[in-house]
């Protein structure tokens, strides 16, 4: 029974090793095809990689890069957006998301946001969800470290240091701990989308007798907020909402 269980576990690792292998072996032949300009061969090997389940920032921004080459804006910004939502402190992807946002026709006016929210989003973002989370954990361990020392500390000035040093860790950890919660939502967050038809009319009602609103194009963003059928409302930087069909965007 033992060298069974044996036996299972050292397939199981060879399977996760040739794996790792093939997919390590299609990003450098992906990377390979893109410096060569070959964009299209690229693209199709970034997407048989991110079909394997690795959805890593940096093979959806070098996706991005290959149809950025292309011209294509919609899955240009899509994919950028993809490594955003995955690595938010990346200065490469936030420049590469802002270089293919200036092809997106549609210039929104982006309602401003309180300071101190936008403080928050941006100190949050520092880091990705792993990161906060390896932090708060560094953190707890250096509370009890404090703890620990105030209650076996014999001198009165050292009590007191420690003391305060447990304060602050252990509120540093507390928000390292809800920064890495807000991250993992982001990270999960299913809300935004990005415009893939070359243009499409908003509606006020699910129907396509519905009055048109206005006409996005392609690579604009835009916010999930209900869904009827095949119909979903939409929300935009500005405020105005819409109804769109399915077929005409691609989550994020």
């Amino acid at each position: 029974m033992k060298k069974y269980i044996l036996y299972i576990i050292g397939l199981l690792i060879f399977t996760l090793s040739i794996n790792a292998q093939s997919v390590s072996e299609l990003y450098k032949k992906a990377n390979g095809f893109y410096k060569n300009g070959q964009y299209d061969t690229a693209i199709v090997v970034y997407e048989k990689i991110i079909k394997t389940g690795n959805i890593a920032p940096e093979v959806f921004f070098n996706l991005g890069n290959a149809y950025y080459k292309k011209k294509d804006v919609s899955n240009a910004v899509l994919n950028y957006e993809r490594a955003r939502k995955l690595n938010p402190s990346d200065d490469d992807i936030n420049f590469n998301l802002q270089l293919a946002q200036t092809m997106v026709v549609d210039k929104i006016n982006v309602i401003p946001e309180f300071f101190l929210s936008r403080w928050w989003h941006s100190f949050s973002q520092m880091l990705s969800s792993d990161s906060w989370a390896l932090l708060s954990i560094i953190l707890f361990i250096l509370t009890l470290i404090a703890l620990i020392a105030y209650l076996f500390a014999t001198m009165y000035w050292l009590k007191v240091v420690s003391f305060w040093l447990g304060i602050l860790f252990v509120a540093f950890s507390l928000v390292s701990f809800g920064n890495s919660y807000f991250m993992k939502q982001f990270s999960e967050n299913k809300t935004g989308a990005i415009i893939m038809s070359a243009s499409v009319t908003l509606k006020s009602s699910p129907d396509d007798k519905g009055t048109d609103l206005f006409v996005l194009h392609e690579g604009s963003k835009v916010i999930i907020i209900d869904n009827v059928g095949e119909w979903l409302k939409i929300k935009i930087a500005d405020g105005n909402t819409g109804w769109l069909k399915k077929d005409d965007i691609e989550e994020i």
